[in-house]
């Protein structure tokens, strides 16, 4: 009867949803993947997978078998993990992009601060907005905020980035405050195109409504700090990243603008190509991550 190995490469062709991505993870070929499903089909007496030349579909016996290969899988990761944190030994290169806001803010601090925790590691941190291809790249870790579109990405939550509306006393002082969204469309707007859209549509919500509003000004930039410094010199008004501008608002160097409204808010997430055992550096440098975001929390 085929053993645990069955079961597990069972379980990766379910999550990675194809024979080819699963055959890449698990270090063989596709048709020798195949058979190994067909034997194990073999052995039990049913059938586990619909194949198509486009997806895969579970039958019934292989949503039940696949809830017990999924557990199994888990249980032996889970105690792979702790006992290779019992070695201080970890070496190699961590490559990882991360956004140039988070990055400038603290992230490059922070991922300084765990090379220092182990010296044994190097880790190579690129500063770019565009979500660019993990493998081409040879990238092993990305830190991206919005919708995650590849399916073939594995994204651990490390927090939720709130946007907000914002400008200079001196801007107010010269054209008044907006005391509702629809009142932007009179004012100069900021307008930060480093979004795929949305960048001259704004969205809010109250309670449950949601509102877009269409903006229009005489500046636009794909830089959250260009778009912060002509918010500060009183250019117009930026809807942006809070983090972006928190100690400016603090300290009264920017006005937050219609309270009563929610502008959008977007998940931070730690993508990385789907693998079967995922390094432990690689676990402990997300963990040190998502610690350094939550201890910054009031920044988002």
């Amino acid at each position: 009867m085929s053993g645990v190995n069955e079961l597990s490469l069972f379980a990766l062709v379910v999550e990675a949803k194809s024979f080819n991505k699963a055959a890449e993870v698990a270090g063989i070929s596709t048709p020798a993947l195949s058979k190994r499903i067909t034997k194990l089909e073999n052995e039990l007496g049913v059938q586990l997978l619909h194949r198509t030349t486009r997806r895969l579909n579970l039958t019934e016996a292989g949503k039940t078998l696949y809830q017990h290969a999924a557990s199994i899988n888990k249980q032996v990761n889970e105690a792979i993990g702790e006992v290779s944190t019992y070695s201080d030994n970890l070496t190699g290169t961590i490559k990882i992009t991360v956004p140039t806001i988070s990055g400038e803010l603290f992230l490059a601090e922070i991922i300084a601060q765990f090379c220092q925790q182990y010296p044994g590691l190097n880790v190579e941190v690129r500063l770019e907005n565009q979500f660019v291809d993990l493998v081409k790249e040879g990238l092993d870790l990305a830190i991206r905020t919005g919708v995650l579109e590849d399916s073939s990405l594995i994204a651990k939550p490390l927090i939720t980035s709130h946007w907000v509306v914002c400008c200079a006393p001196e801007y107010i002082e010269k054209h008044g405050r907006p005391t509702e969204p629809l009142q932007l469309s009179e004012h100069n707007c900021l307008a930060y195109t480093y979004q795929n859209k949305g960048a001259y549509d704004w969205r809010f919500t109250q309670g449950s409504e949601p509102l877009v509003i269409k903006i229009s000004g005489s500046f636009a930039t794909n830089n959250a700090q260009a778009l912060r410094k002509a918010a500060l010199a009183g250019c117009g008004i930026a809807y942006i990243p809070k983090c972006s501008v928190y100690e400016d608002i603090q300290i009264g160097r920017l006005i937050e603008l219609l309270p009563d409204f929610h502008p959008r808010s977007l998940g931070v997430y730690a993508v990385y190509p789907y693998t079967r055992h995922l390094p432990n550096k690689i676990k402990l440098l997300i963990e040190h991550i998502r610690k350094g975001y939550e201890q910054l929390s009031h920044y988002f």
